[in-house]
């Protein structure tokens, strides 16, 4: 459905997006991750027809973006970061308004107004005035204008911002039940919605794709050993013992729990390392009150990805450039 084909911008000398490649298929929702200043902002809005790439192609249900461009955009819609909302009109008058310039014929506007109020569940707000709306109100008007014209595509940017628990949830769920009708590109900072509800994710990071898989490869492929450590006794003294034990390549984060106990959290250069921690802080004077391994997060992915370490489940045939 979507496929972008080595694609890049340049903004003068800076090559802000490098000959990145990857596609979302039918009815797949896929989260696109990436710190700031990544590229991922100007790789949307590129794919949205905003920005004209500098080289590469964007191809929406098998038609050129490039060739296309008008009839290409009716099939996307897109809410951006902060929604391109007209403050002094009405709700309803707003996403009229929307209905027109998408030009969806004057027989359909009406009904598809009407659904994208309820399906934002914003149809009692719909003659208030937009500036008079709260953040997550103006949020979900954003929301219901890039469903008007029916788009085969969804581009969302950072589309739970300002929500409160429960909107994010009823959005997490609106995301889930609009997959039956589009693709989606759904982007966030939040990784645990990304991890919530998207099919496969995309990171990039310096305008290069790092890893494209699904959550659950992200996660079980990496090489990573980490075990959380308690141990009774003297916190700093513990910290001094670990480091002088062989095989342990990091100590992640220390926390002082209680009197006398402390939590280390610990990367291992191999699994063997485990009984030599236990053995030798036992020989160091201190009692061991639990040793577990922890599952690797999709946080600790991005972060090691993001710090220039290669993945290497990254799909064949996509960019794989580190640095």
């Amino acid at each position: 459905m979507i496929e972008i084909k080595n694609l890049t911008k340049n903004y003068g000398q800076i090559e802000a997006v490098k000959g990145i490649s990857f596609t979302a298929n039918k009815n797949e929702i896929l989260g696109f991750l990436g710190p700031n200043g990544a590229g991922k902002s100007t790789t949307m809005n590129m794919i949205v027809g905003y920005l004209p790439p500098t080289s590469g192609e964007i191809l929406i249900d098998g038609m050129s973006m490039a060739d296309n461009p008008r009839e290409v955009k009716k099939k996307i819609g897109y809410l951006p970061e902060l929604p391109p909302l007209y403050l002094d009109m009405k709700v309803i008058e707003y996403l009229r308004f929307v209905a027109g310039i998408k030009e969806v014929p004057k027989a359909e506007r009406e009904h598809q107004v009407a659904r994208a109020l309820s399906r934002l569940k914003i149809t009692d707000m719909k003659n208030r005035v937009i500036k008079n709306l709260s953040k997550g109100y103006r949020q979900r008007v954003g929301f219901a204008q890039a469903l008007i014209g029916d788009p085969q595509v969804l581009i969302l940017d950072e589309p739970t911002v300002g929500l409160d628990p429960n909107q994010t949830m009823e959005v997490r769920n609106l995301i889930n039940m609009l997959r039956k009708d589009h693709t989606i590109i759904f982007s966030s900072h939040i990784l645990q919605e990304v991890s919530a509800v998207c099919d496969r994710i995309v990171i990039i990071d310096k305008g290069q794709i790092k890893a494209v898989d699904t959550k659950e490869h992200l996660t079980g492929s990496s090489d990573d050993i980490v075990y959380i450590l308690r141990v009774e006794g003297e916190c700093a003294g513990a910290e001094k013992a670990l480091k002088e034990i062989e095989g342990i390549k990091n100590i992640m984060e220390i926390n002082f729990l209680d009197e006398g106990l402390s939590e280390f959290k610990i990367e291992l250069e191999s699994e063997d390392t485990r009984n030599a921690v236990v053995s030798g802080m036992i020989a160091a004077g201190f009692s061991i009150a639990e040793i577990r391994k922890i599952s690797v997060s999709l946080e600790d992915v991005f972060a090691s990805v993001t710090r220039g370490k290669s993945y290497s489940g990254l799909a064949s045939g996509e960019n794989s450039d580190t640095e």
